[in-house]
């Protein structure tokens, strides 16, 4: 009988956080051909496939969903081990920025995956509006930073892809031919452009009665009726309903968040958040 080797289940996990194989290749600086060879062999010994493939790239399996926690909990376990013995202690400053909404439920977890192997980095911790995040990574005010985009750029890794749409309450009916009440964000930002292209596409009457700064602030106008808003589909529960279809919008953008640094020296703390960055939004997904 084979044994599980490390050296597959980190080809794994870089597939699965990448959610392609090309993606995870490139992570862990192997070529596509090899890491799709290890993920072959990975299945030949645990006898069910860990990815079911499709159009975009790959997600979990239910054989994958069940390796996952333990394959993270084994390299996690050999790394920490791996520090121990050699006495490869991080150490520095790193300077990490969240946006508002997602740091709510991520921050904390993030962060505690973070000091527990690595108690001597200091974290320097932003949590706000996400906006000014890129413009802070070029000046170097920041080192890490996880912000939203339409289009990501080649230096951006996408964590979540969250489809958007146009929401109303539940227990609200706007009809196609009153001036639609829409709830904004009040800054500029993807998002505000995005919803206003949408609202012009859709060339019928419409009015901005609420604006907010934050996702939080658009779901309180639409769940209580006064407005619709443009919502990722991560944010809808059961108050909200989609209403694109029947308010007569097109098609609207999916959102991506994305995670950059600013390619600093202090690169090993960089890289030991990124992955605890990266298993969060995994769990997530």
């Amino acid at each position: 009988m084979e044994n599980l080797d490390s050296d597959l289940l980190r080809t794994f996990l870089a597939v699965a956080q990448a959610g392609s194989v090309t993606d995870g290749a490139s992570r862990i600086h192997r070529s596509q051909s090899a890491t799709s060879i290890q993920i072959k062999r990975l299945e030949a010994i645990l006898g069910r496939p860990v990815f079911e493939r499709h159009g975009r790239g790959v997600e979990l399996s239910e054989a994958g969903r069940k390796l996952l926690p333990i394959a993270q909990d084994v390299t996690a376990r050999l790394d920490a081990a791996l520090r121990d013995v050699s006495q490869r202690v991080l150490s520095g400053k790193l300077r990490l920025a969240i946006p508002d909404d997602h740091g709510r439920t991520k921050l904390a977890e993030i962060i505690a995956a973070f000091t527990q192997h690595h108690p001597k980095v200091e974290l320097d911790v932003t949590c706000a509006l996400s906006t000014k995040f890129p413009d802070a990574l070029k000046r170097g005010a920041l080192d890490l930073a996880i912000y939203e985009v339409e289009h990501p750029k080649q230096h951006e890794e996408v964590l979540f892809k969250d489809p958007t749409c146009w929401a109303a309450s539940a227990h609200k009916n706007f009809h196609d031919d009153e001036s639609l009440p829409v709830a904004l964000f009040d800054h500029a930002c993807w998002w505000r452009d995005a919803a206003i292209a949408s609202l012009e596409a859709r060339a019928s009457p419409y009015r901005v009665v609420y604006s907010s700064q934050s996702v939080s602030g658009v779901i309180a106008a639409v769940e209580a009726g006064i407005a619709v808003g443009l919502l990722g589909q991560s944010s809808l529960h059961k108050g909200l309903a989609v209403a694109s279809e029947s308010l007569g919008f097109g098609s609207t953008p999916a959102s991506k968040l994305v995670m950059a640094a600013n390619g600093s020296t202090n690169a090993e703390p960089q890289a030991a958040m990124k992955e605890a960055i990266r298993t969060a939004f995994l769990i997530k997904a």
